[in-house]
């Protein structure tokens, strides 16, 4: 028979483990333990386990669009609504909730039932930041919002500049769009000036271009990067262009 209780027994040592990694100590532990619970797991163990972290997961979504959203506009008080908001949402997607949780190993403590641990379900995404956002929430429930503002001080903030800096540039060729149109009612124009290296390291040479005069090079390992490098290398050297 397997309940919570037990699982705590069995599994202190790891629960330990893992709050070491997070920065955090419960005061509940068994919070802990309910985050670590897939329903698959749960599902499997029949009516001796009443626990799953589904109810976490919910709680743990919103807190960290409230911590994340206050740690944002704490260190960018000048950036409108719009953009905080897609900052926001670069940070709290499934696929960075997932490489947060392989930070800290979240995938080696997941009680998973067998058919989802077969088919590798520690390393799925929907599965990895269903996790964080429940680990989320068992924090603010042991700790509350201070707790919380904390463990993303640890693990949220340190990826913001580097969102920030991808937004930016994924940006910029509509910026540069915009800023030609406006003046001239007609676009840049990118053009592939070469791709170097083996297919699976390739590098692409892209130069932005208007009306047949050069504005700025990129380089990157895919054409779309190189592209949105152009570009914004292009926006910084507007003024200079004489456009």
């Amino acid at each position: 028979m397997t309940t919570l209780e037990s699982l705590l027994i069995r599994n202190r040592d790891q629960l330990s483990l893992f709050e070491n990694k997070l920065g955090y100590l419960f005061k509940d532990i068994s919070l802990l333990q309910k985050a670590f619970i897939h329903t698959s797991y749960a599902f499997e163990q029949g009516q001796d386990m009443q626990s799953d972290n589904e109810t976490l997961e919910f709680l743990g979504d919103a807190v960290l669009d409230l911590t994340v959203g206050y740690a944002l506009i704490t260190r960018f008080p000048a950036l409108r609504e719009g953009e905080l908001t897609r900052l926001r949402a670069a940070l709290v997607q499934e696929s960075h909730l997932a490489v947060m949780a392989k930070d800290i190993g979240l995938g080696e403590h997941l009680l998973l039932g067998k058919g989802e641990d077969a088919s590798k379900g520690r390393e799925k995404s929907s599965i990895l930041s269903c996790a964080f956002e429940a680990v989320m929430g068992a924090v603010f429930l042991d700790g509350g919002y201070g707790a919380a503002r904390q463990v993303v001080d640890t693990l949220v903030v340190p990826y913001i500049d580097e969102k920030k800096e991808a937004m930016s540039l994924a940006d910029s060729k509509s910026r540069l769009q915009e800023m030609i149109q406006e003046k001239h009612n007609e676009g840049p124009v990118y053009m592939l000036e070469k791709a170097e290296g083996p297919d699976h390291a390739k590098i692409f040479h892209v130069s932005v271009r208007f009306q047949d005069r050069i504005l700025a090079r990129g380089t990157a390992r895919s054409k779309k990067e190189a592209e949105q490098q152009a570009a914004a290398e292009a926006i910084r050297s507007f003024a200079g262009l004489g456009l």
